[in-house]
């Protein structure tokens, strides 16, 4: 295939010049430019001082919460018995469990299933197919009964539909899930969250951070534009530029594919958040490449062995969101110039930027908060065993990281401030009966076929980076967990007020930016918003942590055993240390 290798010498610079880790001279003073203001002295318009990202992987809302809040409960198994008044989702039940399309419709051939549960023991499974044409070929014009003829892979040498696409039609119960069903329980989620656009990884990392796909500045490149015969990345957005709709690497990044790589146009939240001086990082497993695992590996093929399935690279570069920016990018994975560095521009009481540029390892995280250095917003990205990907990760090593992250936070004085949003990039084309009419169309002639050949929706797609009507951002997608975890969500709440990805960004600019906005055609400024979520009262302002009439309001700390994600104990919020249940 024809490689074509097209170089911005603006954006190619600026990498660079990170890369190489230059000192760059700021026109400020380290006291001047107020960057190394505590997260907690900084202006808000809720209590929340501290917000923790947990970007997950490749699930769709019924494959986690189809039968919530009833679990099967087989012996042996973790068991999860749902409160009284617990309230339901828009999940499976009567003949969507007993006679779905999916089983009725003769495309889907061998494959054809209703959906059924998947059991503790098939925590690994395959990676369906979650690219943009096929998820809305799935869908079908709102009849979401194509699922196993175009997103189905089964596992081979499997039984009944596990070992056919109609694998696709699985979901797992509180058993298998535990922890997420007792964060639900006890928190607040959403049954309404969906991604911005149809896609797989990629579009949906750059849409929490940007809420934008438009834009694509291609750097390497061996693919043409999008053919439903030779597949691509990208579109012809029709405006005179590309739309993303795939997944690829970042541009300059050490552990990229050389031979495919983009830089993205336009803002995400960083800069944003820069702009005012708001403390923040991206934390990626496996990014630091200094560190040897157990294993003996290291740099970018450092990997960890799961019991579950088997081998995995640690870092993968197109799941990492601020890395397609030559503002937010740290190409060679440079290390921060010291802890109380971290989630900052500048090295302490210095002038000069830090050579991470708030891009950091996973560790990294912890290190900072242990050091009382705790950024205002933080994104968290697992191991790749424990994202929770089909196909390379499961569910239960996925808990074993949330429930670490949230049950370390727990145990920190901010936790009083602090929000934990749980997400996922993607469905993973995993079936979802919830399909949402597109807001935002889009009428590529090859990627677009919810509606037939080159339709997806109805209308005049939104404006892009440009301005300009602009397609491969056809979207809502697919439905999405989203979970807020904190003192201030409401307790046992479920939320069906519609949000998406880009509502992450939007919760990041109300609260620390006073609303302001990515513009360039951002999804930030159409998307709902988070709030309903929480329960705020009339402390909109922030809150001292002294009142005690507004501490009592206040959600207890719920820590999970991390390999079962059973109740381990309860404890006040804002108590020093867990005390039992």
């Amino acid at each position: 295939m024809l490689r074509k290798t097209l170089l911005a010498s603006s954006v190619l610079a600026a990498a660079v010049a990170i890369g190489a880790c230059a000192a760059t001279a700021s026109p400020f003073t380290a006291q001047d430019h107020g960057d190394r203001a505590a997260a907690r002295e900084l202006q808000t318009a809720t209590p929340i001082k501290h917000v923790v990202v947990l970007f997950d992987e490749n699930v769709s809302f019924d494959h986690y919460f189809a039968t919530y809040p009833h679990a099967a409960n087989p012996q042996g198994e973790p068991a999860f018995h749902a409160a009284p008044g617990t309230p339901r989702v828009n999940g499976l039940s009567g003949e969507l469990l007993t006679d779905n399309p999916n089983w009725t419709n003769p495309v889907n051939g061998n494959g054809r299933a209703n959906p059924f549960r998947l059991d503790r023991s098939q925590a690994a499974t395959a990676d369906q197919n979650h690219a943009y044409t096929p998820e809305q070929q799935a869908y079908d014009g709102g009849k979401a009964d194509a699922f196993p003829a175009f997103t189905g892979h089964g596992t081979s040498g499997a039984v009944g539909a596990f070992g056919t696409t109609g694998q696709v039609m699985g979901y797992y119960d509180g058993n298998t899930v535990t922890a997420m069903w007792n964060y639900a329980q006890h928190f607040a989620m959403s049954d309404a969250a969906y991604t911005d656009t149809y896609g797989p990884s990629t579009p949906g990392a750059l849409e929490v951070v940007s809420g934008q796909t438009d834009g694509v500045q291609l750097v390497h490149t061996t693919k043409q534009p999008f053919t439903m015969s030779a597949g691509s990345y990208y579109i012809r957005d029709g405006a005179g530029g590309y739309a993303l709709i795939s997944d690829v690497d970042p541009a300059y990044d050490v552990c990229s594919n050389p031979n495919d790589q983009i830089m993205m146009l336009g803002r995400n939240i960083g800069d944003l958040l820069d702009a005012h001086h708001v403390s923040w990082g991206g934390f990626m497993g496996g990014f630091n490449l200094l560190t040897t695992n157990a294993n003996g590996t290291t740099g970018c093929k450092r990997s960890t062995v799961s019991s579950v399935t088997g081998n995995m690279v640690d870092y993968i570069p197109h799941h990492n969101w601020f890395q397609y920016y030559a503002s937010t990018a740290n190409p060679t994975h440079a290390r921060p110039s010291s802890v109380q560095a971290i989630g900052h521009s500048f090295e302490p009481g210095t002038d000069q930027r830090d050579p991470a540029n708030h891009e950091y390892g996973l560790n990294d995280f912890f290190a900072a908060v242990k050091a009382g250095n705790f950024p205002a917003v933080s994104f968290l990205k697992a191991p790749a065993y424990q994202d929770g990907h089909a196909g390379y990760s499961d569910p239960l090593d996925e808990q074993a990281f949330i429930t670490k992250v949230v049950n370390f936070l727990e145990q920190q004085p901010q936790w009083k401030d602090t929000a934990v949003i749980v997400t996922f990039d993607d469905s993973d084309g995993w079936y979802d009966h919830a399909f949402a009419t597109p807001t935002n169309p889009s009428f590529d002639a090859q990627a677009d076929q919810l509606d037939g050949h080159g339709v997806c929706g109805s209308g005049t797609p939104m404006p892009g980076l440009n301005g300009q009507p602009v397609n491969g951002r056809c979207g809502p997608g697919t439905r999405i967990p989203f979970m807020v975890i904190s003192p201030w969500a409401k307790a046992d709440y479920v939320s069906h007020q519609r949000i998406s990805l880009a509502s992450v960004a939007r919760f990041i600019e109300d609260n620390w930016l006073h609303g302001e906005r990515l513009g360039g055609g951002s999804f930030d400024a159409t998307t709902g918003s988070i709030m309903d979520m929480f329960r705020f009262g009339g402390h909109e302002r922030g809150d001292d942590g002294r009142d005690s009439a507004r501490r009592a309001r206040l959600n207890p700390r719920l820590f999970l055993d991390p390999s079962t994600g059973t109740v381990l104990r309860h404890a006040p919020a804002g108590s020093a240390s867990p005390m039992s249940s």
